[in-house]
């Protein structure tokens, strides 16, 4: 028996020890296969480590945009459910921490015992979730919590609210630009997510492998939060004054759409950008911003309608939105005609009120003509038939070559998201008429931007130089380090220097003695050009007026260009309406950027300023006679005071001055139709897309 047994143990110890030089063999020859075998069914875990989306800054280095850190509370339901005695004290300190319905919370953990992810709140600062994190990882307070963890993420703050809505734009949750320059310089904004991994090891023990986030870029923009401020406060103040304030418009906000670009002309910097009405870049898709619609009438919305209002409100009327530019244009064109050679700026033209061409005849705003009209007062007065005579002195090649120059029809490419199209929208010789050509060279018949007019007017007043337009100067590493620098681009010569000076001249003398004198700010000079476009269809009262101005006059530093579409008022060709916002804005952003008064204050002009608050109110005691102060007064139309070229027939009744032509009534300051609907381009037609001046309705 004894020696049966000894044989078994033997043969047991030898087998024992064949296994045991197998399994060193084994481990010695594919041990590391094996060991990925087996760690690749052990138990991963795997957290996403999110990365922070860049800061968008202006020109001074104030945060537009940033990205701060959130967390979103996670409830592992698996977890507690197998943790003895952790049900009712996690969900007591949920309740006590978070406010969280215990019945609920304890309902969904035993009902749902195979979730691990359970996001009941979300985006949470650091302060709300602290008292939770103290007692989770106090031993004395924890009293058995299991299961709950925080998950990071990042979201994006607007810190100014509705400022440069705009031109910021705004983001989706997952990080998606949308808009502006978030959409624009989506990818630069953007990081690459880590990732930590982690597995259990046989021991228990916890091995992590970790690959950490990249962060996104952040861009410098030429935008000056405080000369941004100074134009969405006149702008917004304009348009509430005007609000209902048209008997068939009660109710509707004081234009359709408001545009304002400030713009550096010596280097294609956007210094301020902005429309009408705005919306809150914190809450982005609310309609009840600026009193746009009731609570009643967005509920009454359909999904279709609720987004078409959305998207009519995110559209950054100063470069997706086009208009026929009107009058501003006199300049492009009179620019052309004298860098072309067609004329030489010594000539006279005669206009009566109208000239016909092509078989239309073509009014002038002044429909009692401005008589003998040299080539700057043709400009100053803003005088059609001159304009029109200086197109046929051109012809339609060369107008339509200088229009190219300018840009009409092409992008800007401008460094925002959503810029229009214009390339149908603008005349080719090949299919201008006769009329076409008329009515071109006063801004009426095609379309543009209004990026694409500040661009192309900076090119008259700066010696010629088409610049690119920009938003952004600088990209930045998330270290701070610079990664790139947007240096000035000119893209074309427009016109030469010496007609560029001419020009100047011409601008400056609208200001001084013509239709513009009302832009012009307190104890400055500057030049300028006034618009009154209108639209079509032609006839029905509506327009789009505007002034483009710059300061100083003999040195441009700053553009200014103000649009206005359909001003709410019961006649609305008159510029002035923009050209008050222009004044106001220029009035606080020149001392600012360190352009100094040159000319004298009146008393009308220190009385203003002291009611902007731009100078201090005890100096009312410098009145001349001790008076009470009068505000500045201001002209309509434009062709303020100007003298008729016919004898003037005036209606008894009325006041009103009579077309001897056609027997309308006219003002008599203006010399203009007292009916707004009255026409002066007799229905001419002009290129319009279905996209045109899109409003909100």
């Amino acid at each position: 028996m004894r020696k049966k047994l000894a044989v078994l143990f033997v043969a047991v110890l030898l087998a024992f020890v064949a296994l045991s030089v197998r399994l060193i063999m084994i481990n010695k020859e594919n041990g590391d296969n094996y060991k990925k075998q087996i760690l690749s069914q052990q138990n991963y875990v795997s957290t996403v480590l999110p990365f922070k989306r860049g800061d968008i800054l202006d020109s001074q280095g104030s945060k537009l945009a940033y990205s701060e850190k959130v967390y979103n509370l996670v409830v592992d339901s698996n977890l507690i459910n197998a943790t003895e005695g952790a049900l009712e004290p996690t969900v007591a300190a949920l309740h006590e921490c978070f406010g969280l319905d215990e019945i609920e919370m304890r309902n969904y953990i035993t009902s749902h015992k195979d979730s691990r992810y359970y996001k009941p709140l979300k985006r949470l600062s650091y302060e709300k979730i602290e008292p939770f994190v103290k007692k989770q990882n106090d031993p004395t307070l924890n009293q058995g919590i299991a299961g709950i963890w925080f998950e990071e993420e990042y979201r994006r703050v607007y810190p100014y609210g509705p400022l440069a809505s705009d031109v910021i734009g705004f983001t989706t949750d997952d990080n998606i630009g949308t808009f502006g320059l978030e959409g624009y310089y989506n990818e630069t904004l953007n990081g690459l997510n880590g990732r930590e991994y982690g597995y259990l090891t046989d021991n228990e023990d916890l091995e992590r492998s970790t690959i950490g986030a990249k962060d996104g870029q952040t861009i410098v923009t030429t935008i000056d939060a405080n000369i941004q401020a100074v134009v969405e406060k006149y702008m917004t103040k304009w348009n509430r004054e005007h609000e209902g304030q048209y008997a068939f418009r009660t109710g509707e906000l004081g234009s359709k759409n408001t545009g304002v670009i400030v713009m550096d002309p010596n280097n294609g910097e956007i210094l301020a950008m902005a429309s009408y009405p705005r919306f809150d870049l914190s809450d982005p898709r609310s309609l009840s911003e600026n009193g746009l619609y009731t609570s009643e009438e967005i509920a009454a919305m359909d999904e279709e309608t609720y987004y078409k209002n959305l998207n009519n409100i995110w559209r950054n009327f100063c470069i997706s939105d086009t208009y026929e530019p009107g009058s501003t244009a006199k300049s492009l064109t009179i620019a052309a005609a004298l860098d072309s050679g067609a004329i030489n700026g010594n000539e006279v033209y005669y206009c009566d009120g109208s000239l016909e061409v092509g078989g239309h005849n073509i009014h002038c705003h002044n429909r009692l003509g401005h008589g003998q009209v040299s080539v700057p007062y043709a400009l100053e007065q803003s005088c059609n038939v001159a304009l029109m005579h200086i197109g046929q002195a051109m012809g339609k090649e060369t107008m339509a070559k200088y229009l190219e120059n300018y840009n009409m029809g092409l992008k800007t490419n401008i460094d925002l998201s959503g810029e229009a199209r214009t390339d149908t929208l603008v005349y080719n010789a090949a299919d201008m008429v006769s009329s076409d050509l008329a009515i071109s060279t006063f801004g009426q018949g095609y379309n543009c931007t209004m990026i694409q007019m500040a661009s192309a007017f900076s090119s008259v007043i700066n010696g010629g130089y088409y610049y690119q337009p920009h938003v952004v100067k600088e990209v930045r590493n998330s270290d701070g380090t610079v990664a790139r620098k947007v240096e000035p681009r000119v893209l074309k010569q427009t016109i030469s220097e010496t007609t560029s000076d001419r020009m100047r001249e011409y601008l400056n003398g609208v200001t001084v003695s013509g239709t513009g004198k009302t832009a012009v700010p307190a104890g400055y000079k500057i030049g300028g050009k006034t618009g009154t476009a209108e639209m079509y269809p032609r006839g029905t009262g509506n327009y789009v007026v505007s002034f483009i101005g710059y300061a100083p006059a003999d040195d441009p530093q700053v553009v200014v260009y103000v649009v206005i579409d359909r001003p709410n008022t019961d006649s609305q060709p008159h510029s002035t309406f923009a050209q008050e916002i222009t004044r106001n804005i220029f009035n606080e952003i020149l001392p600012y950027l360190q352009i100094f008064r040159t000319e004298e204050l009146t008393d009308e002009e220190r009385a203003e300023l002291m009611e902007l608050g731009i100078i201090p109110q005890p100096m009312i005691e410098n009145a001349s006679d001790g008076s009470e102060l009068e505000t500045v007064e201001t002209s309509v139309g434009e062709g303020e005071g100007v003298n008729p070229a016919v004898n003037v027939t005036t209606d008894p009744a009325t006041g009103n001055v009579i077309d001897p032509k056609t027997g309308i009534a006219l003002d008599p300051t203006t010399y203009e139709p007292v009916d707004p609907t009255v026409s002066d381009l007799d229905n001419i037609g002009a290129l319009i897309d279905e996209e045109s001046n899109i409003s909100i309705e």
